[in-house]
């Protein structure tokens, strides 16, 4: 719930400044890798491990105001993992899962609209994981093949400009969310999904 409330308040805040300040629009697209920490099924004593997969952002953010050096940002990131192998001794969880993490996000910009900007981000939204239907031994998977879950956003980064409309990213982030169904009792409610990424952004 405290996911969902800070979603509405960040859409909020997005809905009332677009009509007060001067904006500019950007769009970013990066590709990297997303990280899920070892977990271990305490029944059992033995670990689930996942899978360093490729991964993807997409991110659309649009500025509301600046201060001096700082500059904040109304943004939208969409980070996807399609699928990210799970590895467990014992055969009983999903042979893999894949995720899409949607948002809604304040962003700070240090030295906005300057040539290098480093930034922090903070939101919260949606995220919907996919079960594979098999098992890890290739056993018809008995649990759910698709779960919801709050998710929160903490992240941060680096942009620059080299040109007026193109820079680079280099961004990193956590996205802090419900688990996935996994056929076995882990003990957790919550994990750490971190994504690295590298890539564009154009500005508009």
């Amino acid at each position: 719930m405290a996911a969902k409330r800070l979603a509405v308040l960040i859409v909020l805040s997005v809905v009332l400044g677009a009509s007060g300040w001067a904006q500019v629009n950007e769009v970013s697209l990066t590709v990297g890798r997303s990280f899920v920490s070892t977990q271990t099924v305490p029944a059992t004593g033995l670990p689930i491990h996942f899978g360093n997969e490729e991964s993807f952002a997409f991110n659309y953010g649009r500025l509301l105001l600046t201060r001096g050096i700082l500059g904040v940002s109304a943004e939208l990131p969409v980070a996807i993992y399609p699928r990210m192998d799970l590895n467990y001794n014992l055969g009983l969880v999903p042979k893999d899962i894949g995720v899409v993490f949607v948002t809604p996000s304040i962003r700070a910009n240090l030295f906005s609209g300057q040539g290098v900007s480093p930034w922090v981000s903070v939101g919260g939204g949606y995220a919907h994981f996919r079960e594979a239907p098999t098992l890890t031994f290739n056993a018809v998977n008995p649990g759910s093949t698709g779960t919801n879950t709050g998710v929160v956003q903490f992240g941060a980064g680096l942009d620059v400009w080299p040109w007026e409309h193109w820079g680079a990213r280099l961004e990193a982030r956590d996205f802090y969310s419900g688990v996935p169904d996994y056929d076995v009792v882990t003990g957790k409610s919550r994990q750490h999904n971190y994504y690295v990424g590298i890539g564009v952004i154009y500005r508009f």
